[in-house]
C-alpha cells in the first residue's frame, strides 16, 4: 500500500482547507486509517481517525468540532476536511492505515502503512 497526502497550501487563520489521502492498492478500504500532524521541533500528533467502514471516527480534543474526516471506499480515499484554521494548526500532515479494520486508533504503532506529507501553514 502506497499513501499520498494532499492539499496542504498556506492560508491565513480562520479558513479552510481539505486534505485528500489517495491509496494505492486493494487493502486500504479493509482498514481503519487515520491523519497525525508533527510541527517543527515536535513529535507525530493524532489528529483523527475513522474505522474501514467510516461509521466511527475519533479526534484530537484541539481539533475537534473544526476537522471533520472521512473516507469514500469506492475511490480508495480519505479526506480531512479542516475549518477555523489556527497557527497552532500549521504542520505537516500524514495519512495511515491501521493495522485493524475496526475501531479508531489514536497512537502511532497502531498504523502500519505511512504517506508522504502535506505542509498546511496557518497565519495569524
Amino acid at each position: 500500500v502506497q499513501l499520498q497526502a494532499s492539499g496542504g497550501g498556506s492560508v491565513q487563520s480562520g479558513d479552510s482547507l481539505r486534505l485528500s489521502c489517495a491509496a494505492s492498492g486493494r487493502t486500504f478500504s479493509r482498514y481503519s486509517a487515520g491523519w497525525f500532524r508533527q510541527a517543527p521541533g515536535k513529535g507525530r500528533e493524532f489528529v483523527a481517525s475513522i474505522s474501514s467502514d467510516g461509521a466511527r471516527t475519533s479526534y484530537a480534543d484541539s481539533v475537534k468540532g473544526r476537522f471533520t474526516v472521512s473516507r469514500d471506499n469506492a475511490k480508495n480515499t480519505m479526506l480531512l476536511l479542516m475549518n477555523s484554521l489556527k497557527a497552532e494548526d500549521t504542520a505537516v500532515y500524514y495519512c495511515a492505515q491501521a493495522r485493524y479494520p475496526t475501531g479508531t486508533y489514536n497512537r502511532t504503532y497502531n498504523y502500519q502503512h505511512w504517506g508522504r506529507g502535506t505542509q498546511v501553514t496557518v497565519s495569524s
